[in-house]
């Protein structure tokens, strides 16, 4: 389990679902792929680790996403809102898991819409399995996160859709002005997430998103990390697998991870944090 390579494995045979897949003959599609206009987007993300017992900790996120509008890039209008919360497992100071539930309000940001509702819930499960590894003085995290989410629109009496989300994530740590991640500590966080879906309504788009994200942050003690940074991600249209959807966000995190055990309690600080 402390290998990287596992977590590339791990990738590797959830993908290996997607073979049953609909054909994609089933769909319309256009004669050539095509690239939307890309939207601009501005998210305010909040991750919270709550160490509870010597294996036992609480994740508690919450995440702010607003989209442009004619007049407001970025931060134009509230697009969704999060509140994902899991229990997690220490196994060793290298691989965690976390299991738990999101509840995600989504909005409506179509100008032109008639719908009647302007809010719905949006309802999932979620497990992941991180594994942390260290390279010179640097962390390489493979997270693996699988989703089941309920979701539907905004007509008026509008049928709940079930999809199943599978997501691997690689990112690198890299101090930029100390020998290693420590309090004070100022780094650099390249990252790669490549998100599949399936599910009945997926015929020719099991793509959903790739998020290419770079972000600076800085550690301002054991407990407290704050970082931002911009990331481009692409994605099939769940309408139509030929149409691409782009996006520029702004990422602003803010990491936090009080332990609310007895000092005499305590382990050493471990790498499960992002």
């Amino acid at each position: 389990m402390q290998r990287p390579y596992l977590g590339i494995i791990a990738l590797l045979l959830v993908l290996s679902n997607f073979t049953q897949i609909h054909a994609q003959d089933q769909a319309v599609l256009p004669e050539k792929a095509k690239f939307k206009d890309y939207k601009t987007k501005y998210w305010i993300n909040t991750y919270g680790n709550v160490r509870i017992s010597k294996r036992l900790f609480w994740v508690a996120q919450t995440h702010f996403r607003f989209e442009e509008t004619k007049t407001t890039p970025f931060a134009g209008q509230v697009a969704q809102l999060y509140n994902r919360h899991a229990i997690g497992y220490i196994y060793n100071k290298k691989f965690n898991i976390s299991l738990g539930g999101v509840l995600r309000l989504n909005f409506n940001t179509d100008e032109f819409s008639d719908a009647p509702r302007n809010v719905v819930p949006e309802w999932r499960i979620w497990h992941q399995y991180q594994f942390a590894v260290p390279v010179w003085n640097a962390m390489v995290y493979h997270r693996l996160r699988l989703e089941h989410r309920w979701s539907r629109g905004f007509s008026a009496d509008p049928d709940w859709i079930y999809r199943n989300r599978w997501r691997y994530m690689f990112r690198l740590k890299q101090p930029l002005n100390k020998p290693k991640l420590q309090s004070k500590t100022l780094y650099i966080a390249p990252e790669a997430e490549l998100i599949m879906q399936s599910g009945k309504t997926i015929v020719a788009s099991p793509m959903e998103d790739l998020r290419l994200h770079t972000s600076i942050g800085y550690i301002i003690n054991p407990r407290v990390t704050v970082a931002t940074g911009i990331m481009y991600s692409t994605g099939q249209a769940i309408e139509n697998g030929g149409n691409y959807k782009q996006a520029w966000t702004i990422r602003m995190h803010c990491y936090f991870s009080p332990d609310i055990r007895r000092v005499k309690n305590k382990l050493p600080a471990i790498h499960f944090r992002d």
